[in-house]
């Protein structure tokens, strides 16, 4: 089986993907270390661990060497966070995201720089083109469609939720693997687009949700963010300032 395909058939509802996001070779060792099957990267994480911000502020080539990087440190799959390509064709993106040897990538569908959700059918058209590029390549890809109608926070609760699941289909129609309601948290919302959709759900872990619970409600991934990326900058910290001097 290859990577891809390891990484495609991880994606069990109710049996989630649990993804502690890495950003470096080490961190990615830790992961898979711990057991896990899988390690996915944090573009803010990454980014910071560069020197850069995130919405995509790292140069696609630092990027793209970084997640070449974390690759080659682990014997697992590993799912790229790409931002929402840097700007490149679809085709480059795949051809560049091939040559790192990762097996999947998480896609956006809001402009990194400014947070402006993108119209659906423009989002659904780059995804269609990821998608052809990946089966043209003969090394395919798996596609985590992140939507941010949550992150951007506006309508109604209700229109919020329908216009979430009107977009989880429409990008599983273009060829997304999975999709990725980020900050989707409430119980009701995440069964009720669950149910709507014929999809794995990804969801992001929060204090306010266990990966048990999430597993309960049908997820099929669970990701970190950079939440741990932060927290560890936090411990450090703390230890420096211990340091007497």
């Amino acid at each position: 089986m290859t990577k891809v395909a390891e990484l495609r058939d991880l994606h069990r509802p109710g049996v989630p993907l649990v993804l502690p996001n890495a950003w470096d070779a080490r961190s990615a060792r830790l992961v898979a270390a711990a057991g896990l099957p899988a390690v996915a990267t944090s573009s803010a994480a990454v980014a910071g661990s560069l020197g850069y911000r995130d919405g995509e502020d790292t140069p696609p080539g630092e990027m793209f060497a970084a997640t070449a990087r974390i690759v080659a440190a682990v014997d697992v799959p590993v799912t790229a966070d790409v931002e929402r390509g840097y700007g490149l064709a679809p085709v480059e993106l795949v051809e560049r995201l091939i040559a790192t040897g990762a097996a999947g990538c998480n896609l956006e569908d809001s402009d990194p720089r400014t947070g402006t959700l993108l119209d659906a059918d423009r989002q659904s058209s780059f995804l269609a083109d990821v998608r052809a590029a990946a089966r043209t390549s003969g090394a395919d890809l798996v596609i985590n469609a992140r939507i941010d109608t949550y992150l951007a926070g506006t309508g109604e609760p209700a229109a919020r939720l329908a216009e979430t699941i009107r977009r989880a289909r429409r990008y599983h129609e273009a060829g997304a693997d999975c999709v990725y309601p980020i900050l989707m948290n409430d119980e009701r919302d995440i069964t009720d687009l669950i149910a709507a959709i014929d999809v794995p759900v990804n969801i992001l872990a929060g204090r306010s949700r266990t990966v048990a619970e999430l597993a309960r409600l049908g997820v099929a991934r669970v990701s970190f963010g950079p939440s741990l990326y932060d927290a560890t900058g936090a411990h450090l910290a703390e230890l420096i300032g211990a340091i007497e001097r």
